[in-house]
């Protein structure tokens, strides 16, 4: 079966075993956005490691879950923000300020706002965590 949209199937689908307590969760079908989020994840510390496994189709992620995430989701549309502009959609979309990360695609590849503040670029925002 196909679906209309793997990257907000794979977010909501680590959410859902997040809230639940599981401590691994596949991603069916990979991607190199998807994979790009999970190193995203991973460098901030909200889960403990991935595996990309080729099975012959599109592929899959192992995801290793800590407990660490309350809530992660996808941001639609994707929303243009300006290096100085990442405050305004902290308060969209996390709980407090400096509290949760803005996964964003840039020009250099996919990071976090913090990452993306630091460097001077803007991007579009893809999806949070905290």
């Amino acid at each position: 079966m196909t679906t209309s949209d793997p990257f907000s199937n794979a977010l909501s689908g680590i959410d859902n075993a997040e809230s639940v307590g599981h401590l691994t969760h596949t991603i069916q079908p990979a991607s190199n956005q998807i994979g790009s989020v999970l190193e995203v994840f991973y460098d901030r510390g909200y889960i403990d490691g991935f595996e990309f496994v080729e099975d012959g189709r599109a592929g899959r992620f192992e995801v290793e879950l800590k407990g660490a995430i309350n809530e992660c989701g996808p941001v639609k549309p994707r929303y243009s923000a300006g290096a100085d502009e990442f405050e305004k959609w902290e308060k969209r979309y996390l709980p407090a300020r400096d509290y949760g990360t803005l996964v964003v695609t840039t020009s250099h590849g996919i990071m976090s706002h913090y990452e993306a503040r630091e460097r001077g670029i803007g991007g579009q925002v893809i999806a949070y965590v905290y």
